[in-house]
């Protein structure tokens, strides 16, 4: 059985009985994919619009063969596994962690369904946050903030400076 990227499932049994009755909204004959209708945009699908089926992209050749698909499946785990623990090592050691947490996540997506669906809402969560960070509200509500910050700093720094000058404090020990 194959999805769409919306959640609409189609197979051979439901293809080969014959055109059927929408079952909703999101329906779509059997065979071709369904669009969702809450979504303004594409929420990260592929240019052009259409939607890819989500499943296995694994050459037509290792599908064939049960044994060495799971084969497959295990080799693309084990590589998504280590790039992801790789990225989350990295966003403590210096490194591009969350570039390589999202390269391991489309590694897993090549193979793995919910690895795809993640990889779906992570862009459309990036796409709603880079709206609202262009929001004229929330761009003029961030600069008032990151000024306040730096003023306190700047006053916690002045009162340091007034109470112990240029000196560190005297517990520190190599001082």
């Amino acid at each position: 059985m194959s999805e769409t990227v919306s959640g609409a499932r189609s197979d051979a049994r439901a293809e080969s009985a014959g055109p059927q009755a929408p079952a909703g909204p999101t329906a779509a004959p059997a065979g071709s994919v369904a669009k969702r209708p809450d979504d303004p945009q594409d929420g990260g699908l592929p240019a052009g619009g259409e939607e890819r089926r989500l499943g296995s992209r694994a050459p037509g050749f290792i599908k064939r063969s049960r044994p060495l698909h799971m084969t497959w499946q295990f080799g693309v785990l084990l590589v998504g596994i280590a790039v992801v623990a790789a990225g989350i090592a990295m966003l403590a050691l210096p490194g591009p962690g969350w570039v390589a947490i999202f390269a391991g996540f489309a590694v897993l997506a090549t193979e793995f369904i919910w690895a795809q669906r993640a990889l779906i809402w992570a862009r459309r969560q990036a796409a709603r946050a880079a709206e609202k960070a262009l929001d004229p509200k929330a761009r003029r509500r961030n600069i008032i903030l990151a000024v306040v910050a730096l003023v306190l700093l700047a006053a916690a720094v002045g009162a340091y400076l007034w109470r112990y000058g240029l000196t560190l404090a005297p517990w520190i020990p190599f001082v």
